[in-house]
């Protein structure tokens, strides 16, 4: 199933391809939408029943007429693994394995923006992921016993704002800043997805095509993944672990963007990229620049910020 929140926050679940079914009188946890839909994540064995049935007996609202909101809109976690993909066999072999947490206030949903703050970045990346939800506590979970514990997925992007200073502090600067999580439109159920080890990646800005990769391509696969994170410390139903991104096509975001990202089985998010500096940046990804025998971090070429030679 796809589960979104809609509107004025109500719970939904599509059905086919167009349309979604308000399942909000099924579920019920508490005053805060996220705790609702942590809820209904952690008693989804006894609900399932009743939301398929829902569906089914209810003809639902056009997609084209309803607002869509952030799946998941305050999760208690957000865990990014860190350098996670061998990018295209260019690694010689995977990074030591590696999380970092990104605060819970940075998440917004389909059709909003993320806004570029007023600092000296050098420059602004949204790195194009799958996610993995969550379905129950999770303490010192053997990679096994991994699929057990994972709700479903969904897409994921990791706002970045690189050369934050002073280094020492620079992911806690970088990462965590007020709308650099998009996510969505939905969290994908499990059982929709057979094999998450093998799903194509894909972000355009404007249209365009930048980054296209595969999660077989992952370091550290998902079971590991949860192995780690949840050996460091306890995760909680509606958690996120973005499993990390494949880093050859990342490129500047800047004013006025638009973006799009689907991995393959979980729907398209959209949404924009606004900077109230309007900054400007060469719009070449990492790999264009490094075949141009270039610095693979683009360069400012106008506004607050830039420098001038």
């Amino acid at each position: 199933m796809k589960i979104a929140f809609f509107d004025d926050w109500r719970l939904g679940v599509l059905k086919g391809l167009d349309r979604i079914v308000d399942v909000s009188a099924i579920a019920s946890g508490g005053e805060k939408e996220q705790d609702l839909i942590n809820a209904v994540i952690g008693n989804w064995t006894a609900l399932r029943g009743q939301v398929l049935e829902c569906v089914e007996n209810n003809a639902g609202l056009p997609l084209s007429s309803i607002r869509l909101r952030a799946p998941l809109p305050r999760p208690m976690n957000i865990a990014c693994m860190a350098v996670n993909y061998m990018e295209d066999g260019t690694r010689k072999e995977p990074a030591p394995i590696n999380t970092f947490i990104k605060s819970p206030m940075a998440i917004i949903g389909p059709g909003e923006h993320m806004v570029l703050p007023d600092i000296p970045s050098t420059v602004f990346e949204g790195e194009a992921e799958i996610a993995l939800v969550i379905g129950k506590t999770a303490t010192r979970v053997p990679a096994a016993d991994a699929a057990e514990y994972i709700f479903g997925y969904l897409n994921f992007i990791d706002g970045s704002a690189r050369g934050v200073q002073p280094a020492a502090q620079s992911f806690y600067q970088m990462k965590s800043r007020d709308t650099f999580a998009p996510i969505g439109p939905w969290i994908v159920t499990a059982d929709e997805i057979p094999d998450p080890q093998n799903l194509q990646v894909r972000l355009w800005n404007n249209g365009v095509l930048k980054q296209d990769y595969n999660t077989s391509d992952m370091a550290h696969n998902i079971h590991r993944c949860v192995e780690f994170v949840s050996s460091v410390h306890t995760l909680a139903p509606g958690d996120i672990i973005a499993l990390g991104t494949n880093h050859r096509g990342l490129h500047a975001f800047q004013d006025g963007d638009q973006i799009e990202l689907e991995v393959e089985g979980l729907g398209r998010l959209a949404f924009g990229v606004s900077d109230p500096l309007q900054r400007t940046w060469e719009r070449e990804t990492r790999l264009e620049r490094q075949q141009s025998g270039l610095d693979p971090i683009a360069p400012q070429t106008g506004g607050k910020y830039a420098k001038r030679t």
